[in-house]
């Protein structure tokens, strides 16, 4: 799908030089894409942007890019350019050049900060100005460290990018590596790049001390490593922290006791060694509870993926001049998703890299903390007694603790009456404390721009975060196809009242009434299998469970987890479960499932398929529980589906959709046709008339009249029943007789 629009220069200096086009809601409409989702743009050479809305007056045939991105397109003002959807990845690591003021003066941390959510490919020119708008972190921080390294010139700044990993395009992420591309091999000593004959100060090591007024000084640092992270971090009081309290009761205690009563250890025949592991999901606040429960001791911190992108000879280097730093005073040492520094396939540097850690901590005069996201991807040496022997985890916050955060959050901004967190709270499942802050400032932007048009003082209000929450996803559903939840609940559907209640009782309850089943001492179902013939409302029904639960909704269709190569196919079974459990209360739903799950030992693909059946049958029904995740297969051949996958733990409880009757077409035919003005048919009767249609033939019974009336008057006002007469001419009947018996008799046998 692609469309040919013609370029225009956007003239608002908000959005200037910052990486986003906007276009008419219903260019983004026609092109299946969202806010804030990536798109390629193809003129003299092909570039990639940030996608946004105009008004709906502006015009549908024009898209507005900025000064820059007319560079990139290698176009002119009024040229046509090809707008098309585009697969664009996260980043790993991204290399940039620049002016010699610029790679002297800004340090690679700053530098990800300033292009974090832009989206790249080699060739483009980039500006340091933020990408300030959208569903990103905010920008004030990168904005003031750009400001004290090159002062006024870093908003007429512009990048090169000379390379990406993987391919262009590509996103910058928290967790993407953003190098100069004089460090992106071999780093010339620190005081030749800054051309200086000392080394810059702070930061020159690839490591920074958050160092508070009462620690102690620390020593200069070493020449010859990487800058890695800015030194004024901000640090939150331990006190402001929601939802971590055991986290930094442990915390405190295990540096308590290693660093300030090493002998009391010494003495019960116990070495004074600490290593601690924090993992959680990205944006959970692994990093800031580390900082606030370290603030008043000597703190060093290795960024894990700017060192990590660095040559072997660079990367030990950092690491041995922070594990000297930190000894010098006695403190901790962080190193930030230490996954990118230590991979679970590590590089021959990484038994140096350990090593040196393993002999940094052993007498207790430090004691390292690193953060993962990761943890499967971190090299299992890592978790040796000698080195990280202790584990933290930040699991993902419940509802509860979602609205204390949003208070937290929101505790010093305007507000227009009394915000319903608690209902705001409750539609977020999965999200984290970053997602929760990425929510609040989208809230503030659609609050800002009301305040703007009527010239009235910005206040938000819970209508903003509600809006908010169409456009950000969290991080737990990134990997994961949205589902378009809408506004139709199971209460509004009008028929399917013994599958309404069937599902009601089997996913709703679980998660809405777990005491009642516990009170009873009974566990309830874990999965249950849709079935019936196509086109009768199956998929429909989920969404409407979906928003009837708020529930965080993982979706896959069967055949999409095939996968070729040995071993694919059951971890992204393992990834999706995964997924799940992160952001329960949550619903996975599996479309099609007889092509996932089918009956072993059929197949003729190398055994693919049995072993995909095999893993999803162990996550069903295996030594790890499935907590608040309900599982939903959805299928019209059951007979192909594997039965150990329908034994009760499994998916136990069989519901089936049958195609609607004529009281139940009709009320499709009402649902459907609210917006369609139609002359005088009485669609009680036209659904009497309609044996054999599905659901989604009556849709489409109502689209092709509405499309016949267009062929007789180009500007018809109304449906008429000549054109409903034409329409069935053209759309006929789906269902099979016998595919819908054969169906209905399957359902019978698995009651008897």
């Amino acid at each position: 799908m692609s469309l040919t629009l013609t370029a225009r220069l956007n003239t608002s200096a908000a959005e200037a030089r910052r990486g986003i086009i906007r276009v008419h809601p219903e260019v983004l409409t026609a092109l299946s894409l969202r806010e804030w989702d990536a798109v390629s743009i193809t003129g003299a050479r092909v570039t990639a942007a940030v996608v946004a809305a105009t008004d709906a007056s502006a015009p549908t045939g024009t898209v507005l890019l900025d000064e820059i991105l007319f560079s990139n397109a290698g176009v002119k003002e009024n040229a046509p350019v090809v707008l098309a959807p585009v697969v664009v990845h996260g980043a790993s690591r991204v290399v940039v050049n620049g002016s010699v003021l610029a790679t002297q003066s800004i340090t690679e941390s700053t530098l990800r900060r300033a292009l974090l959510g832009k989206v790249l490919s080699v060739g483009d020119a980039v500006s340091l100005l933020p990408r300030d708008l959208g569903p990103e972190l905010a920008a004030t921080e990168a904005t003031r460290a750009l400001a004290r390294s090159v002062g006024i010139t870093w908003t007429t700044e512009l990048l090169t990018v000379t390379g990406t990993d993987p391919g262009s395009p590509v996103s910058v992420q928290t967790n993407t590596a953003v190098l100069w591309s004089t460090t992106a091999g071999e780093v010339p000593p620190l005081g030749d790049r800054a051309g200086l004959g000392s080394p810059r100060i702070p930061g020159a090591l690839g490591i920074v001390p958050d160092t508070p007024v009462n620690a102690p000084p620390t020593i200069p640092a070493p020449v010859g490593s990487v800058p890695v992270e800015e030194p004024d971090v901000p640090v939150r009081p331990v006190s402001e922290l929601v939802g971590v309290d055991s986290q930094i009761t442990k915390l405190t205690e295990w540096l308590a006791i290693t660093l300030d009563e090493p002998d009391v250890l010494r003495t019960l025949g116990a070495a004074p060694r600490l290593g601690v592991l924090v993992t959680g999901p990205a944006g959970g606040g692994k990093a800031t509870l580390v900082r606030s429960v370290c603030a008043k001791r000597t703190l060093v911190t290795v960024d894990g993926p700017t060192t990590g992108a660095t040559e072997p000879n660079t990367r030990l280097r950092t690491v041995t001049d922070a594990v000297a730093r930190a000894r010098a005073t006695g403190g901790v040492l962080l190193i930030t998703d230490i996954d990118a520094l230590l991979p679970s396939e590590p590089e021959p540097v990484a038994t140096l890299v350990l090593d040196e850690l393993r002999s940094g901590i052993s007498d207790g005069r430090i004691a390292l903390v690193a953060t993962t996201a990761e943890p499967v991807r971190l090299d299992s040496r890592l978790r040796d007694p000698s080195l990280c022997d202790r584990e933290l985890i930040i699991g993902l916050p419940d509802a509860a603790t979602r609205g204390r955060l949003l208070a937290a959050i929101l505790s010093t901004v305007p507000t227009e009456g009394d915000l319903d967190l608690e209902s705001v709270a409750a539609r977020t499942p999965g999200f984290v404390a970053g997602d929760l802050a990425a929510l609040t400032r989208e809230a503030a932007l659609r609050a800002a721009t009301r305040a703007s048009s009527s010239k009235s003082e910005p206040a938000l209000r819970t209508e903003d975060l509600v809006g908010a929450l169409d456009v950000i996803r969290p991080v737990s559903r990134s990997d994961s196809p949205e589902v378009a939840l809408g506004s139709i609940t199971l209460a509004d559907v009008g028929d399917m009242v013994e599958t309404k209640q069937a599902l009601t009782e089997a996913v709703l309850w679980p998660l809405q009434h777990p005491d009642t089943f516990a009170r009873l001492g009974v566990d309830p179902p874990r999965g249950v299998l849709l079935f019936g013939p196509p086109g009768c409302g199956k998929t429909f029904v989920v969404r409407a469970l979906a928003a009837s639960g708020q529930l965080s909704v993982h979706t896959v269709k069967g055949a999409e987890l095939m996968d070729k190569w040995v071993g694919s196919s059951e971890k992204a079974v393992r990834d999706l479960f995964a997924r799940a459990r992160e952001s329960a209360p949550s619903l996975i739903f599996l479309d099609e499932v007889d092509a996932l799950a089918p009956r072993r030992g059929q197949s003729t693909d190398s055994g693919v398929a049995d072993r995909v059946v095999a893993s999803l049958l162990t996550e069903l029904d295996g030594v790890e529980p499935l907590q608040d995740v309900v599982v939903l297969g959805a299928t019209n051949r059951p007979d192909l589906i594997d039965p150990a996958l329908l034994r009760p733990g499994r998916l136990e409880r069989l519901v089936f959709v049958p195609p609607p009757d004529a009281a139940a077409r009709g009320d499709i035919l009402r649902t459907s046709g609210r917006d369609v003005p139609l002359d005088d048919i009485d669609l009680d009767e036209l659904a009497a008339d309609l044996e054999g249609y599905s659901a989604a033939d009556c849709s489409a019974l109502l689209r092709e009249a509405a499309l016949s009336a267009m062929r007789r008057d180009i500007n018809a006002a109304v449906v008429t029943a000549d054109d409903v007469t034409e329409a069935r001419s053209r759309v006929r009947p789906s269902l099979d007789p016998d595919q819908v018996e054969n169906l209905r008799a399957y359902a019978e046998r698995r009651l008897e």
